[in-house]
């Protein structure tokens, strides 16, 4: 019988293809492959397997006198600038052997150098060999060029991530219009459900086939027959590319294990994403603590509590950072999987237990807390190991895990996610019984508040106003985006009055934004700017224009949905106004005991043969696949998926159909703040395939 384990074991042995090649070889690699070997046994794998040194893919690298092999492994095309920086660092070094693997396969090589009919053997690949030969200075020395798709990350035991694909976003209305521009008024799309794959640019055609790509790859070493469903417009199209695929239709026809895939947008519920739900740890965790460099995932965790350093700048660098991704602790392992989706609480309580028990086993002195548990008591836990290098090795993952909790529950920013929590109640309630405008003019006295106070701000670029939980402009950014995001569910609003309202809130912010003293990354990407100084009032107020026509459309995002079309539940005088996560809804469809036919998720695997069904079921009785059919189900977010959700898909599954297998894949484990970022801050039509 297919178990999730199989699938989860996949992005593994996608690596021993890259790990048999590395022996004495020093190796270069990109960061989003690197963030995906990160979760995938980090850099210890590399070196077990035998490589030398592990260098980052960049043009500034290169090879010693004395190191002849080196091994590429990047997530792009091997053209442009990717080309370019191997031909740099080769050019540097002395090699006598290079390996290239790019996560990118060979027949979307060929058509990104406009070659549409599929050719014998790997050409592009092998013009590329004759390249690094050239480069080498030799065309006797050996050059392997392969594709590798190392796409996927396991986070859990039902969860991939997908590193590689983390900038892919379904598309908004306002990408609809520069589409339509580059086509003739006759042939222009009406709505982004018309729009098919050849009409996207193509680095947005790229990304979507070497997904569908690596999916397929995936099913097919597991031996599986899936059956497609979307819900959305871009969900639409990956599935369509899975269910076109070449191999992919050979494979359906002998594959013995059967599964369901439903794609679904995270357009659809933005409500979700970018919501302070305040109660899992994760979600804390990925917000307040900085990411590791390069990556979009994992976080710094400050080692400093476990040695006898000083903390002073000269410390700066020396001490390597902890991490949330433990590979090679069992216990660790159990433990992330408890923070990823039980509530704080709980997951609070089971980085204390499992503090407790590593410090047991050691025989450290430790006196066992009751009641709440609090940071200093985590620290005190920790600090007992300090010294103890043994002791650190072996508990390493756990000790890194639990400084992450403490140096979370401790930290400056939590006020301002309890604000924020705060603050998207009160919207809820209002939403129901008032229109846009009345709520809007709710937002504006936080604005000003921040305004009044923001250069003591001392929150980069965050406008810190009066008071810890004071909102900057990042969080005030992404208060408006839970609340356009539910904008249809409000009462009707004149045009004029909501105008005025929004052109009031645009000025408020405007005299924020150009009172900052720092910019934080998703105001230096609004702007086009790096400082303040050179921030002018005309440019931050055409930068928050451009921010209103995003906010404006987001409500829209459900319209052309038949049932599933809203995600709020107003309140009824007795039960308070509530929030009702779409993908709940979605899951209540798939497992309804009468197994209905929902209009909004789309069968999208072999529709020539539903054409045929439907024609003929007027004869004989047919029923079309449902996502239900099979023991196993594969829910994949476009556009990232939060800890939240993954609880939520645990608790539903579990209540309807716990026999259930229910394997989830993403883009991105999402905190709230990468809404804000992937809405007014991401080339969504013009992904950065590395060319």
């Amino acid at each position: 019988m297919l178990t999730m384990e199989g699938f989860t074991c996949f992005p593994g042995l996608m690596w021993d293809k890259v790990l048999s090649k590395v022996k004495k070889a020093i190796v270069f690699m990109d960061d989003r492959c690197s963030e995906s070997l990160h979760w995938n046994g980090g850099a210890t794998s590399l070196l077990e397997a035998g490589a030398r040194n592990i260098k980052q893919f960049s043009s500034f690298e290169a090879g010693g006198d004395n190191e002849p092999k080196a091994v590429f492994v990047v997530s792009t095309l091997l053209k442009g600038r990717t080309a370019d920086i191997i031909k740099d660092i080769i050019s540097m070094s002395h090699f006598q052997y290079c390996v290239i693997f790019t996560a990118v396969p060979h027949s979307i090589h060929l058509l990104a150098n406009n070659v549409t009919t599929e050719l014998e053997g790997n050409p592009v690949f092998e013009q590329f060999e004759e390249k690094l030969c050239e480069w080498m200075g030799d065309m006797n020395y050996t050059a392997e060029v392969m594709h590798a798709p190392v796409v996927f990350a396991s986070l859990s035991q039902q969860f991939l991530l997908s590193p590689l694909f983390s900038q892919l976003f379904p598309l908004l209305p306002s990408d609809l219009e520069a589409i339509n521009r580059k086509r003739t008024e006759k042939k222009r799309f009406s709505s982004l459900l018309d729009v098919d794959i050849h009409s996207l640019p193509p680095e947005l055609q790229i990304q979507i086939k070497s997904l569908a790509s690596a999916l397929n790859t995936m099913f097919e070493c597991t031996n599986t027959r899936e059956e497609s469903f979307a819900v959305g417009p871009m969900s639409r199209l990956i599935a369509g590319e899975l269910a076109n695929h070449p191999q992919a239709k050979n494979r359906r026809k002998m594959a013995p294990n059967k599964a369901s895939i439903v794609f679904i947008d995270r357009m659809l519920d933005l409500t979700g994403a970018v919501g302070h739900h305040g109660d899992n740890l994760v979600e804390k965790i990925l917000s307040a603590l900085p990411t590791l460099p390069g990556h979009m995932t994992d976080i710094q965790v400050d080692m400093l509590e476990l040695t006898n350093l000083h903390r002073t700048p000269d410390i700066e660098g020396v001490l390597a950072p902890g991490c949330l991704a433990q590979n090679h602790s069992s216990a660790a392992r159990s433990l992330w999987e408890t923070m990823l989706v039980a509530k704080q609480k709980e997951a609070v309580m089971e980085v204390r237990r499992q503090l407790v028990e590593a410090a047991s086993k050691e025989n450290l002195p430790i006196k066992m807390g009751l009641g709440r548990v609090t940071a200093d008591q985590l620290s005190s836990y920790v600090q007992l190991f300090k010294g103890k290098v043994e002791a650190v090795e072996t508990h390493a993952g756990v000790l890194q895990l639990a400084l992450a909790t403490a140096q979370t529950l401790r930290h400056p920013a939590l006020p301002r996610w309890d604000a924020s929590l705060a603050f998207q109640r009160l919207l809820l309630q209002a939403l129901g019984d008032s229109d846009l405008a009345a709520v809007l003019k709710q937002v504006l006295p936080l604005i000003k508040s921040a305004c009044d106070s923001s250069p003591e701000g001392s929150e980069a670029g965050s406008g810190s106003g009066s008071g810890p939980a004071a909102l900057g402009v990042d969080e005030l950014l992404g208060l408006l985006v839970f609340l356009y995001s539910l904008s249809e569910e409000t009462q009707p609003c004149e045009e004029e009055v909501q105008e005025q309202a929004e052109m009031e809130l645009m000025g408020a912010l405007t005299l924020l934004l150009t009172k900052q003293t720092q910019l934080s990354p998703l105001l230096q990407s609004i702007t086009g700017v790096s400082s303040p100084e050179e921030l002018t009032m005309e440019r931050a107020h055409s930068a928050l224009e451009g921010v209103f026509e995003t906010l404006r459309v987001l409500g829209h995002a459900r319209e052309h949905l038949k049932q599933l079309d809203s995600v709020y539940t107003p309140s009824d005088g007795v039960h308070q106004a509530t929030y009702r996560p779409f993908l709940k809804q979605v899951l209540d469809e798939i497992f309804h005991p009468d197994r209905p036919e929902c209009p909004d998720i789309e069968h999208t695997s072999g529709r020539l043969t539903d054409l045929l069904k439907t024609g003929f079921s007027m004869f004989m009785k047919v029923s079309r696949p449902h996502p239900s059919d099979h023991p196993l189900l594969f829910l994949f977010l476009v556009g990232g998926v939060t800890p939240s959700e993954l609880r939520l898909i645990r608790d539903t599954v579990s209540t309807h159909r716990p026999g259930t297998q229910v394997l989830v894949l993403s883009t991105r484990l999402l905190r709230p703040a990468d809404i804000p970022q992937l809405l007014f801050a991401t080339e969504r039509l013009v992904p950065d395939i590395g060319v």
